[in-house]
């Protein structure tokens, strides 16, 4: 059988079937060596389908996550060329940031190294921060507190959420007194304006773009934002107050004074100033002798913390540290890396490990001077956020010892003993700075500030002014705009609304009228009001029904324990004799004091808008003849005043808020929102007693009505 196949084979000839399979790809010898045109067609579609069908069935049951993928792959790349320019990138000969051929032609002397331009710096002018931030990232401080050393305005340390045992220890910094015009700097800091949220706002500093500045060989790369300087106090900042009403808000028409010439300079010119001063400052050096030889591996160790990496960048500066104990960079990138880390944990705990290690850069050997000011300004403005004055205040005497001509130090000290209530030594201090540098608008400001709570007016003026005018860094603060204008009122000089004015335009006060510090944007404003529009009619309907109760317990305590009336001690009078009583203070009842007038407190316990309101107060408020009270504001936008008349004489007491004058009746309520300017004249022939109950603003929410700060 198998000679005979062979045969047929070798001598006979092909049948038709042996010739199509040569024909379409077999081979004379009977094997097969390929497909046929139809089977390859046939199984070409058969792949394709299967591959369609299984593409559709990977993406539909998500059997592969191709974003994972591709994230990955790109982390990949950019990691792997992060990690190359890591290690070669202290080979950079022409200050481009990285190193490449011709860095290369440089190091083997086949072209000449060239000086990188510095960039110019970013101008960015920060009027009012619109949110409290809580820590602040330090890469913004390397040029915030070394770009010029110009402080800013400063808060007393803030409340936040994370933390409320410590909250408990500070003091509160949103308590300033009854009425705005006063002198007590902790009390009267930087106005604050509160987010209309569902929680309060806890304030979380906001961190600035990280900017690459083009570096010198020798020198870390570290990020920069020299225009906005950083001054040693908390920056806990809420919403700017809106500079336009808001549609439900009702402003009051006020004088127009757009046409008149702009007190103090123009944002322009402003702009154009720090500019100039911009192109002065000169970039901190950071390295001591011994860091240059470490630079790539701190380089590795920052790019991780400006990448947002602070795990992995505290540990990588803690493994440098370790490693090297004598290197003062090394340190302050893991002081800086706890500071990012307590922002990240909201870790107060983790924020104090910060402030130890800034403490201890300043006492390892050979650190460069600019790393000293960096560290110390720092860890005073932190000890600060924490709420511990005299700790920060122990810092930047520091600082002042060991740069004793630098005035921007001095200028931070002035605010510490102001942040304790240390007026007179901080006036020592701003005397010493104006003695070096005359025109320098930070200490005149806050020399001006000093005078005017001593009650000198006539000459706080021209230091308010000129400080003003000057448009440093840390001049732009309501507070100036509004003592400014009070203390031109007092002195009858009606450029104080121009002042007002100015301050209104830059987004310090929602009106030239309403001056308030402390407000929730977007609450109807109007100065006068009804019981309807606040919808406390309960409460004025009770107030009004009981008031001869209320006057007669009243009438009662001043006639056996006069001594519970007490003098008004805010500097609000020009001349007389004006006293109160109060039952409630911030939403806490006197127990003491209403056991002298029972009946109305137990009235009061009804009506929570009252008793609860931690923004106002409960009281009696006595008025002799020949008294005048000056023009002034409340505090804040988030309370209504309510005035009782109790004891009223038939003619010679009126109250005018905002351009309007009322007077008061026995036995009738009026309303009015206390932060619009109002002022008081009794000039008749008896005493006047009303009484007085704050209410929350109806437009509060119950959750801000809880969680708003008392003041």
């Amino acid at each position: 059988m198998a000679s005979r196949k062979s045969s047929r084979g070798a001598g006979s000839s092909p049948s038709p079937g042996s010739k199509r399979e040569t024909k379409h790809g077999g081979s004379k010898n009977g094997k097969k060596e390929g497909l046929s045109g139809s089977s390859f067609f046939t199984w070409f579609m058969v792949i394709a389908l299967l591959g369609v069908w299984t593409s559709v069935a990977v993406v539909w049951f998500e059997l592969v996550d191709y974003e994972e993928v591709l994230a990955k792959a790109k982390d990949f790349r950019y990691n792997l060329s992060e990690v190359l320019q890591g290690k070669l990138g202290i080979y950079d000969a022409d200050g481009d940031g990285d190193f490449d051929v011709e860095d290369a032609k440089v190091l083997l002397g086949l072209k000449e190294r060239s000086v990188p331009a510095q960039p110019a710096s970013p101008e960015s002018e920060t009027i009012q921060p619109a949110e409290k931030s809580y820590v602040e990232s330090d890469a913004d401080l390397l040029a915030d507190d070394l770009g010029a050393m110009e402080p800013e305005p400063y808060e007393a340390a803030v409340s936040y959420e994370y933390d409320m045992d410590v909250e408990k220890t500070m003091s509160d910094p949103e308590a300033p007194a009854e009425d705005m015009v006063h002198g007590n700097y902790n009390e009267d800091h930087e106005p604050k304006h509160e987010k209309q949220t569902e929680t309060q706002d806890t304030g979380v500093e906001d961190l600035p773009e990280e900017v690459n500045e083009a570096t010198e060989p020798d020198e870390i790369i570290e990020d920069f934002d020299i225009d906005k300087e950083l001054s040693v106090e908390s920056k806990h900042k809420e919403d700017d107050v809106a500079t336009e009403p808001e549609e439900s808000e009702m402003p009051v028409q006020a004088e127009d004074y757009s046409n008149d010439d702009l007190v103090g300079k123009s944002e322009r010119e402003i702009e154009q100033d720090k500019t100039e001063k911009a192109k002065k400052k000169k970039k901190p050096k950071l390295l001591n002798k011994f860091d240059k030889t470490i630079k790539a591996e701190l380089d590795a160790a920052e790019k991780l913390r400006k990448k947002g990496k602070v795990e992995e960048a505290l540990r990588a500066f803690e493994a440098l540290v370790n490693q090297y104990p004598q290197s003062p960079r090394a340190r302050y990138g893991k002081a800086q890396s706890e500071d990012d880390l307590a922002e990240k944990m909201r870790s107060n705990e983790m924020l104090q490990k910060a402030i130890n290690t800034y403490d201890e850069v300043v006492s390892l050997p050979n650190v460069p001077s600019d790393l000293i000011k960096l560290s110390l300004k720092r860890e005073a403005d932190r000890q600060q956020f924490l709420g511990r004055m005299r700790g920060s205040l122990v810092t930047l005497q520091k600082l002042v010892q060991l740069f004793p001509s630098d005035t921007s130090f001095k200028n931070d000290l002035g605010v510490g003993y102001l942040l304790i209530g240390d007026n007179s030594n901080a006036k020592k201090v701003y005397e010493e700075v104006l003695s070096l540098a005359p025109n320098d608008g930070f200490a005149k400001v806050h020399y001006g500030f000093i005078l005017k709570a001593e009650n000198k007016i006539a000459e706080s003026i021209p230091y308010l002014k000129e400080g003003l005018e000057s448009g440093d860094p840390g001049t732009n603060d309501g507070r100036f705009y509004f003592h400014l204008g009070d203390a031109l009122q007092r002195m009858g000089d009606k450029d104080a609304y121009k002042w007002y004015e100015l301050g209104y335009q830059r987004g310090h006060f929602a009106s030239v009228w309403q001056r308030s510090l402390y407000n929730v944007k977007g609450l109807k404003a109007q100065p006068w009001w009804t019981a309807r529009e606040t919808g406390y009619t309960e409460l004025v309907k009770s107030l009004e029904k009981n008031w001869k109760l209320i006057r007669d317990e009243g009438l009662a305590v001043m006639d056996k324990k006069r001594s519970l009336f007490l003098p008004e001690d805010e500097n609000l009078r020009e001349k007389g004799d004006w006293s109160q009583f109060t039952l409630w203070q911030q939403g806490r009842k006197n127990e003491n004091a209403c056991k002298s007038v029972p009946k109305t407190c137990a009235l009061l316990e009804r009506f929570p808008e009252a008793t609860g309101c931690r923004r106002g107060q409960i009281k009696y408020s006595i008025m002799h003849p020949g008294t005048h009270v000056w023009p002034h504001t409340g505090p804040t936008n988030c309370r209504l005043r309510m005035h009782l008349g109790l004891v009223i004489p038939k003619e010679g007491c009126r109250i005018r808020c905002a351009q309007d004058n009322r007077t008061w009746e026995e036995g009738k309520v009026l309303i009015f929102d206390d932060s619009f300017e109002h002022e008081v004249w009794q000039d008749a022939d008896n005493y006047r007693l009303i009484f007085i109950v704050d209410v929350w603003h109806p437009e509060l929410t119950a959750q801000q009505r809880r969680t708003l700060p008392a003041i």
